[in-house]
């Protein structure tokens, strides 16, 4: 696994006014290459922004403009994995590059604040930016500098990934889907009547953690194939369908609500069955 961690500080409010920027690449988990450079943005400095970063006009006389390093951030970016700690990094560098007219490195980007919201509950609605995840995970680095910041963005994707058991692909699909899947779908009740005379008639069946395709398309398969589709683990479920990515999580308290509420019935007697997404579309293709 190979990715790239940015962060970038400007110069006032504008995000085209790049002053720092910096790039670790990580290799199979780790920190295999860095590299960092003022940049002279050719614009005013603002006193607030001179108070969080302490570069000023002072530090970048001499530095390359944007232009000059435009090459080498195309050769460090282009066709890879790029992590950022929320889309900031990523706004200023596509305003920066169409301020002087030059196309922004060609990517794929992950942002490491949406996996660590979705990654730790204590993170979901608050307390996810970078200075505070590093220090609940124990990192510590020398915030607002440009390259520490990348290489903490970087750290953080990694704890997550180990933490979670989700790949870094794994996650460029999760970040897309609500931050939990199950509230979301708890609250707008999905529910179907299984179609009669189908194979599965008489399965009540329960969707829990990110599935791949929407949950209400899922629900709409499941009972076609004759399960009804219940919101909420009971006495009367059969199926447990869990997202592949969920159910590759460490035990105990990583596994949903319903995940753990089936497996104590099933402890005490009730004959559920839990699958993977990928077993239950597996599934549905064989029951014509």
């Amino acid at each position: 696994m190979e990715f790239v961690s940015i962060d970038v500080e400007t110069a006032n409010a504008d995000m085209a006014s790049i002053c720092q920027i910096g790039v670790a690449r990580f290799v199979d988990g780790a920190l295999a290459d860095e590299w960092k450079s003022y940049v002279d943005p050719k614009d005013y400095f603002d006193g607030i922004n001179i108070s969080i970063h302490g570069i000023d006009e002072a530090v970048v006389k001499g530095a390359p403009t944007f232009p000059k390093i435009a090459e080498t951030l195309n050769q460090l970016l282009s066709d890879h994995f790029v992590v950022s700690h929320t889309h900031f990094d990523r706004v200023a560098l596509h305003q920066a590059a169409a301020r002087h007219n030059l196309a922004p490195p060609s990517c794929t980007w992950l942002d490491s604040a949406r996996v660590a919201r979705r990654a730790w509950s204590e993170f979901a609605n608050r307390g996810y930016s970078l200075s505070n995840v590093c220090k609940t995970l124990g990192y510590e680095f020398q915030h607002h500098d440009a390259l520490e910041d990348a290489k903490a963005a970087g750290y953080i994707l990694l704890a997550a990934i180990t933490h979670s058991g989700l790949d870094f692909e794994a996650w460029l699909h999760r970040v897309r889907l609500p931050i939990d899947p199950d509230r979301v779908s708890s609250g707008s009740a999905i529910r179907r009547e299984g179609k009669p005379q189908a194979p599965l008639y008489g399965e009540v069946l329960v969707f829990t953690g990110a599935l791949q395709i929407p949950r209400r398309e899922a629900a709409d398969i499941a009972a076609e194939i004759g399960c009804k589709v219940a919101p909420n683990i009971t006495k009367n479920t059969t199926l447990l369908v869990v997202g592949d990515q969920d159910i590759q999580r460490l035990a105990g308290h990583t596994k949903s609500t319903k995940h753990r509420k089936a497996e104590d019935l099933i402890i005490k007697g009730q004959p559920i069955r839990i699958l993977r997404e990928s077993d239950f579309l597996e599934l549905v293709a064989l029951s014509d």
